[in-house]
Order: structure tokens, then C-alpha cells, then sequence
């Protein structure tokens, strides 16, 4: 058995009461984990990998996911399938000011949570995903 990750996600962007006691605890909480991750700190937030924390105002929403796009037709076709889905526009598909290429669209799921497709241009991938294979197990089949 085996299983593919990496393939879903882009970042994730939480917002959070109090910054520094969230600094605090994903500091420990990931330094935990052995990765060799670097926490990096900004003017009203930090980041390390692909997490996002900010400090927010209450009536924001709480959590961010960003989904991988393969291209732009792929967060257009995100963009309306979400709303047919009963979501609500947070921001049409279009480029965006993050770094050249960012094209990406937002919604709001039924819980108020803002989600978003990135495509961030053309790039080369040094894999489509990380292969996970339990020592001892057979390779082949999983979720492929």
C-alpha cells in the first residue's frame, strides 16, 4: 500500500486572538516534529512552510486553505463549481499581486471559512507528489 501527498494543498492561513501565544505554541509544536523548518517572523505575523499566521480582528474568518490549481481554466472551473455548491464569492478568478503568475480565485464555504485555487504559473515540479510507502508493505495500490 501506498499513499500520495502534497498534491492538495498550497498554504494554509490561519488568524489567531493572540499572536504571540500562537507564536509560541506552532514554534513548539512543530520544532517537535524534527523538520527542518524555519519559523519566520514579520510585522503581524509569522510563517513557517506553508502555514500562515496572523493576527485578526473577531468577524474574520479563521481559517484560509488555498487548494493547488494546475492552470487558470482549473480555478475558474473551481471558482464555479464551488459556488454552484453553495458557496459564496470572496473574490473572482484573476491574477493577483502576491509575485508574478499568482492566479488564483476565493470562496466561502458554508462555515465562513475563505478557500481559495492558486495557480502560480508556469513552474517545474521537482515531483507530483511525495510517495509514502510503509516499511513492509507491499508496493502498489493505496490512493493513488
Amino acid at each position: 500500500m501506498k499513499f500520495c501527498r502534497g498534491r492538495l494543498f498550497d498554504h494554509v492561513h490561519l488568524v489567531v486572538a493572540n499572536l504571540e501565544s500562537s507564536r509560541r505554541f506552532y514554534g513548539a509544536a512543530i520544532g517537535s516534529l524534527g523538520l527542518p523548518i524555519q519559523i519566520v517572523d514579520g510585522p503581524g505575523f509569522f510563517y513557517a512552510d506553508e502555514l500562515f499566521v496572523v493576527q485578526g480582528a473577531e468577524g474574520r474568518s479563521k481559517v484560509h486553505v488555498a487548494f493547488q490549481a494546475a492552470d487558470r481554466d482549473c480555478v475558474a472551473r473551481f471558482y464555479r463549481a464551488a459556488l454552484e455548491a453553495g458557496g459564496i464569492d470572496n473574490g473572482a478568478p484573476g491574477e493577483r499581486k502576491y509575485h508574478p503568475g499568482y492566479y488564483a480565485a476565493y470562496v466561502l464555504d458554508p462555515d465562513g471559512n475563505n478557500v481559495e485555487a492558486v495557480f502560480h504559473g508556469p513552474v517545474e515540479r521537482s515531483a507530483d507528489a511525495v510517495i509514502l510507502t510503509p516499511i513492509g508493505q507491499p508496493h502498489g495500490g493505496g490512493d493513488e
